[in-house]
């Protein structure tokens, strides 16, 4: 199987990146059950604006959506800014939307058996909002969405340190749900692999 984690942060791959450092706890449960991890930071990339597989003109987006069709665990991850998912998040949902009208094999959107979560952190509230967008956005073009899929850290409210300066990978809270994120999507993700949805009345005609 393969987990595909979509880095939204601001920052390109020169700088660390504290969203990054959460996913690691669920990466190296991923790596000890044998699913083959992938990350891409979006903002090393050009991805334009709309909502379609492919815009064109230079749109680097549709490489990346190759991997997001061959991965069976996709997973958003987000800083926080003003209470909100990244202007990146945004991004890349509308951009999954736009392959919605794709299909599979059997007629069904192309996002069915594949299953998701998000992983968020900032240094403000908004961490169960943001979830609750990306989430949503998943479950309304096909992607599953299991149970305890998002994992945050949120540090004191206002300026200050960041999960990675912090030492975020001490507070339990968000490890655990790391944890518990990694594998329930793995066990999703086994379910569907040996039992697909069934096409029946699911069907995009």
């Amino acid at each position: 199987m393969k987990a595909l984690f979509l880095n939204c942060s601001l920052k390109t791959s020169e700088t660390a990146s504290n969203t990054d450092a959460l996913y690691k706890e669920a990466e190296a449960i991923f790596q000890q059950e044998g699913v083959e991890s992938e990350t891409i930071r979006l903002a090393d990339y050009k991805i334009a604006y709309g909502v379609s597989d492919d815009e064109g003109d230079g749109d680097e987006w549709p490489a990346i959506f190759e991997k997001v069709k061959a991965a069976d665990i996709l997973i958003v991850g987000t800083p926080l800014w003003l209470g909100e998912k990244s202007s990146i998040a945004t991004l890349a949902i509308e951009r999954l939307y736009g392959g919605s009208s794709l299909t599979n094999e059997k007629g069904q959107s192309l996002y069915y058996n594949k299953v998701g979560g998000v992983v968020i952190t900032g240094n403000e509230d908004g961490a169960k909002h943001a979830a609750a967008s990306i989430l949503y956005g998943f479950s309304h073009i096909g992607i599953t969405v299991p149970p305890n899929v998002d994992a945050y850290w949120v540090g004191e409210a206002g300026p200050g340190d960041s999960y990675i300066e912090a030492n975020g990978q001490k507070n339990d809270f968000s490890t655990g749900h790391a944890k518990t994120m990694a594998y329930n999507l793995i066990h999703f993700a086994r379910i569907f692999n040996e039992n697909p949805i069934p096409a029946k009345g699911n069907t995009m005609e």
